[in-house]
């Protein structure tokens, strides 16, 4: 046994006898980690030691029509948004990590988790980054008494799974993967080495005793999850915590699911009690939005099967820079980059001369194409100084051509719309059309456009009327 050093890349696992700026097998930059480890004598192999030993049996293949369909047991969080995300809740033996910005709640939300199930199931909280007084205080501060419950703050992924044998528990989580080492490996807690060695271990154990894990990840500077890209290959779901630790509001949402959608979202509020569901996200967006001001367009979009209103709002201002500067939050740049050369070229407005800023109210980020019509109605009407009525919502793709096209799930984006309050409907002619008798039922005045010309003509049958705010003028 002799010392070895080694640089890893933390995406691949290419290891270097020297620092690359940049890996040769997956090409990604700066991924190069050193590694120090014990390098096994010739005789016994890592790989002849890693591999299990034969049973005498050989696998056979089996015809694909004998194969059934497994009946997972799922375990309900108790939480349902979170239950929304993982797809229904816990199946056993899964192994999720949950990964988010430091202070942004991840163990808030699995201390609930715990308070929640740990009445009727066993659940064995692994803590390596705070003590069982900590723990303790975090559980009364949310009123958490579980009979169930038991803590453990180890770091030795030995004596974590010793004591998980004496406990056999139904859930298990591990807070965090960083902080937890093997005695296998010669390096410090958190390297690639460590966090691959022992989540391997800690997967091993829950396949095979169906037990459901949840493993707390950190995140790097560059916002991506801290460790090996294989981690994330290795668990079953990948579930992100977003927000912004100044506001009260955070989403997560699922990047990987084996168990169920990617597309689901879950919103919760950080209050003084913990995370508080927010069962109606559309209102808590739309909170506090300014009436008859310019540059401001409602739009519906589709959060898997959930829809949202978000609300998008856009300045266009005289620029004093040769360049004008281009600047968008919560919407791709290249996305508004190509409206705005379709709003130049097929109605002659001159954004040319103006700075644009474009906005997603709520820290939400809106990738589908159902939002081009309200970036459009937004920006025109914030460079005509034209407020878009506040009844009127718009959702539609549009191409080159200066057309607008259809989106999926029409019927949800409206009826979810006149919930809320919104009567008129700019949505493509085709899709109008199409849909007509539907929409005509759910009492709705549909606006249908054909083309980007059909903004600028709903925008300048508008008329322009002081613009109030709670009863004083918000804006000349």
């Amino acid at each position: 046994m002799k010392q070895k050093t080694v640089f890893v890349c933390s995406e691949c696992d290419y290891q270097s006898a020297k620092w690359l700026g940049k890996c040769p097998q997956c090409g990604a930059w700066n991924s190069f980690e050193e590694e120090t480890y014990t390098q096994p004598s010739k005789s016994v192999s890592s790989h002849a030691a890693a591999r299990p030993a034969p049973t005498g049996e050989r696998e056979r293949a089996s015809k694909f029509s004998e194969f059934q369909m497994p009946e997972y047991l799922r375990h309900s969080t108790g939480i349902g948004e979170f239950d929304r995300v993982l797809g229904g809740g816990l199946v056993e033996g899964s192994v999720i990590l949950l990964a988010g910005e430091p202070g942004i709640g991840k163990s808030t939300l699995l201390m609930q988790l715990c308070g929640q199930v740990g009445d009727s199931c066993k659940v064995l909280y692994v803590s390596g980054e705070e003590s069982g007084s900590q723990l303790k205080m975090r559980a009364d501060r949310l009123g958490i008494s579980a009979e169930f419950l038991y803590i453990l703050t180890a770091t030795s992924i030995s004596d974590i799974l010793a004591e998980y044998d004496k406990i056999k528990p139904d859930i298990m989580i591990v807070d965090s993967i960083q902080t937890i080492y093997t005695d296998a490996s010669a390096s410090m807690s958190g390297s690639v080495t460590q966090v691959r060695e022992c989540a391997s271990m800690i997967i091993g154990k829950a396949k095979t005793d169906g037990c459901a894990v949840l493993i707390v990840g950190h995140v790097n500077k560059e916002g991506g999850i801290a460790g090996p890209k294989v981690l994330e290959h290795m668990v079953d779901a990948v579930i992100s915590f977003e927000g912004d630790r100044r506001q009260p509001h955070r989403i997560v949402r699922a990047i990987k699911n084996r168990f169920g959608s990617t597309n689901e979202i879950g919103v919760f509020e950080m209050c003084e009690t913990g995370l508080e569901e927010v069962a109606n996200p559309s209102a808590m967006l739309l909170e506090g939005r300014p009436v008859g001001v310019s540059g401001s367009c409602a739009v519906c979009i589709m959060e898997g099967s959930r829809p949202l209103i978000a609300e998008i709002q856009a300045l266009v201002t005289p620029t004093v820079f040769p360049a004008p500067r281009r600047t968008a939050n919560g919407i791709d740049y290249n996305r508004m980059c190509l409206l705005l050369a379709v709003l130049e070229k097929r109605l002659g407005l001159r954004f040319s001369t103006s700075d644009v800023y474009l906005n997603v109210i709520g820290g939400l980020k809106l990738d589908e194409p159902a939002i081009d019509a309200a970036c459009c109605l937004a920006m025109i009407s914030s460079l005509r100084d034209i407020p878009v009525p506040d009844d009127v919502i718009a959702f539609g793709e549009v191409g080159l051509a200066g057309e607008f096209r259809s989106v999926a799930s029409i019927e949800q984006r409206v009826n979810e719309a006149f919930r809320l309050g919104f009567t008129k409907i700019a949505l493509p002619k085709r899709a109008a059309l199409k849909n007509k008798e539907t929409l005509e039922q759910s009492g709705v005045e549909i606006i249908p456009l054909a083309g980007i010309y059909d903004a600028l003509k709903l925008l300048s049958t508008a008329e322009k009327q002081p613009i109030v705010q709670d009863g004083e003028d918000y804006a000349d």
